[in-house]
C-alpha cells in the first residue's frame, strides 16, 4: 500500500509531489515542440511535465513488467489446475463464423501480433540495447496499427448487434463462464460470451484511442483545430497522449493475453473455429447454449451444418 501512496497522490495532485532529483526536460533535435527552452517557457511544465516525467521514471515499466509475468502466470495456474475444456468431435458442426468474418479477424489479430511484442521492445529499449533493433520494433509497430486501423471499423459494425450486453451476461460472469471448474456444464451465452463482449469493446473503442494517441505520438507536431481551441498546449497534448496510449495499452494487453489464453489453451480445438468457421455440436451446446437452442428453434441447424461439410 506504501508503494501505490505516491502514485494515487501524483494523480490527484499533478506537479505536487516532490521529485527525489531535479527533472531534466527531455531533450530531440530538430523538433522545436519538446525542446528545453519551449518546455522551461511553458507555464504548466511545473505540473503536467513532472506528472508525465514521474510516471515515466517510476511506474511505466514497472506495471508492464506485472502485467507481462503477472498475467501469463496466473493462466499457467489455471492450465495445471484445471486444464483445457474439451468436448466431443463426434455429431455435427455448424458454420459461425462467414469467411469475410474470418479475414477481418484476423487481419486485426495479425495486428496485435506485431503491436504487443514490439510495443514491450520499445518500452525496455534500453535494457535491449536500443539502436537498428528497435528502430525496426517501431517500425513493425507502426506496421502493426495501421493493419489494426484497416479493419476496426468493420470489424465494430460487423458483430455490434452481437455484442451488445444481455441479460444472460450477469450469469455468465457470476460462474465465470464455467472456466473454474472441470466439469461441463451449460453456460449461457449466445453467439460471443459475456468475456468476448468485454474484450470486442476494449479493443475497438480502446483500439481507436490508442490509434489517435500513437498517431499523436508518431506526428509529434500537429496542429488541430479542435485542440488549439482547448487552452492546453501542444505539448501538454502531446504528454496527455503518451500517458493515455502507455496505460491504456497495460488494460488491452492484459486482456490481449486473456483473449488468446481463451482461445488457444483453455478450449481444445477453438483456435480452430476461426481458422474454418465451424464450431461442434457439443462444444456449442455447452459454452454458448442460447445460440445453440436459437439456431435449433429457427431450424437453421441443418443449414449451417450443411454449409461446414462443404
Amino acid at each position: 500500500m506504501k508503494k501505490l501512496l505516491p502514485f494515487i497522490g501524483t494523480l490527484a495532485f499533478a506537479g505536487y509531489i516532490p521529485l527525489k532529483e531535479h527533472q531534466i526536460a527531455p531533450v530531440h533535435s530538430g523538433n522545436p515542440l519538446i525542446s528545453p527552452q519551449l518546455i522551461e517557457a511553458i507555464p504548466s511544465w511545473h505540473k503536467y511535465g513532472e506528472l508525465f516525467v514521474y510516471l515515466q521514471t517510476h511506474w511505466v515499466k514497472l506495471l508492464f513488467l506485472i502485467v507481462l509475468i503477472g498475467v501469463p502466470a496466473v493462466f499457467l495456474v489455471h492450465y495445471l489446475i484445471v486444464g483445457p475444456k474439451k468436448f466431443s468431435e463426434k455429431g455435427r458442426e455448424f458454420l459461425v463464423f462467414p469467411g469475410w468474418q474470418r479475414i477481418i479477424h484476423w487481419i486485426a489479430a495479425l495486428g496485435f501480433i506485431l503491436l504487443v511484442p514490439t510495443g514491450f521492445l520499445i518500452i525496455y529499449a534500453k535494457i535491449f540495447g536500443g539502436g537498428e533493433w528497435i528502430r525496426f520494433a517501431r517500425i513493425l509497430h507502426v506496421t502493426g496499427a495501421v493493419l489494426f486501423a484497416l479493419v476496426v471499423i468493420p470489424m465494430f459494425v460487423m458483430w455490434l448487434i452481437d455484442m451488445l450486453p444481455r441479460l444472460w451476461d450477469i450469469k455468465w460472469f457470476m460462474i465465470l463462464g464455467g472456466y473454474l471448474t472441470k466439469k461441463k456444464q451449460e453456460v449461457p451465452a449466445a453467439k460471443f460470451n459475456a468475456g468476448q463482449k468485454m474484450w470486442f469493446w476494449l479493443a475497438t473503442l480502446g483500439g481507436v484511442v490508442m490509434i489517435i494517441t500513437g498517431a499523436m505520438m508518431y506526428f509529434q507536431d500537429f496542429n488541430l483545430a479542435l485542440l488549439n481551441k482547448s487552452n492546453i498546449y501542444q505539448i501538454d497534448w502531446l504528454r496527455i497522449a503518451v500517458i493515455t496510449h502507455l496505460f491504456l495499452a497495460m488494460i488491452i494487453v492484459a486482456f490481449f493475453f486473456t483473449h488468446l489464453y481463451m482461445s488457444v489453451f483453455a478450449i481444445k480445438g477453438s483456435l480452430r473455429s476461426m481458422i474454418t468457421g465451424c464450431k461442434g455440436e457439443d462444444e456449442l451446446k455447452y459454452l454458448h447454449s442460447i445460440f445453440y437452442k436459437k439456431i435449433i428453434k429457427e431450424g437453421k441447424d441443418k443449414e449451417l451444418a450443411e454449409k461446414c461439410k462443404k
